[in-house]
């Protein structure tokens, strides 16, 4: 089930945007060396979420920039410093995230309120969430303001039990309990959408159009997975 039916949703689903890693991973490093200045590189892949040889990958990036200044300490250790520009940087790309948010938060705010309207008109007022993000609590939001039911949340490997109410369940939902299944992952979003659609078909997976245009960050990253500039 979707409003936009030439392809399937999953066909159309982006994945990681290179740009979008980039920034932000280069501010997630540029936050740790402000907050501390004698982190390990070890610590920083750590805080980043990614592998080390990555982290290492963006700190020479970020050295080279300009951005970042090495100076050597006692015992073979190194402490790193931002510079004038690296500030500059991080406010930059703080500021940026921020208006992206806002924007996410209106757009998809629109988004939900029109998926429920379709589901409500064919009738299909049984509904599953798919992935626990910062969309789900917009949705399930929006969902209590319909007609619809939410009869679960889907998310492979949680340990919690609910949200906001609304059942948490792990493994795979009895197709017959349920009408729609809506998107609100914002993580491996097409592998889950391809998974979605191997287990209960193409008609009953609801994709907001917002999904299938915008890119999202993959967590799972390699140094294969970065082109960096």
């Amino acid at each position: 089930m979707n409003t936009e039916r030439n392809s399937t949703a999953s066909e159309r689903l982006n994945t990681v945007a290179g740009n979008d890693k980039k920034s932000q991973l280069t501010l997630g490093l540029l936050q740790a060396i402000e907050q501390k200045d004698n982190i390990s590189q070890r610590h920083l892949a750590q805080e980043m979420g990614v592998a080390l040889g990555l982290a290492n990958s963006y700190l020479k990036r970020c050295v080279k920039k300009g951005w970042i200044k090495i100076t050597t300490a006692p015992a073979n250790r190194y402490l790193y410093y931002l510079t004038p520009n690296g500030f500059a940087e991080k406010a930059r790309l703080t500021a940026d995230f921020s208006s992206t948010s806002l924007a996410l938060f209106r757009q998809s705010d629109d988004e939900y309120s029109a998926v429920f309207d379709h589901c409500v008109s064919v009738g299909s007022t049984r509904v599953v969430l798919a992935g626990l993000s910062d969309l789900t609590e917009i949705a399930v939001m929006r969902a209590m303001q319909s007609k619809v039911e939410l009869v679960a949340i889907y998310q492979p490997g949680s340990q919690r039990h609910e949200f906001f109410g609304v059942p948490i369940v792990a493994q795979s939902i009895e197709c017959d309990s349920f009408d729609a299944i809506v998107l609100t992952s914002m993580e491996q979003t097409r592998q889950l959408a391809l998974e979605l659609e191997a287990l209960y078909g193409a008609e009953k997976l609801v994709v907001p159009a917002m999904l299938l245009n915008m890119n999202y960050r993959n967590p799972l990253m390699t140094e294969q997975d970065s082109n960096l500039a």
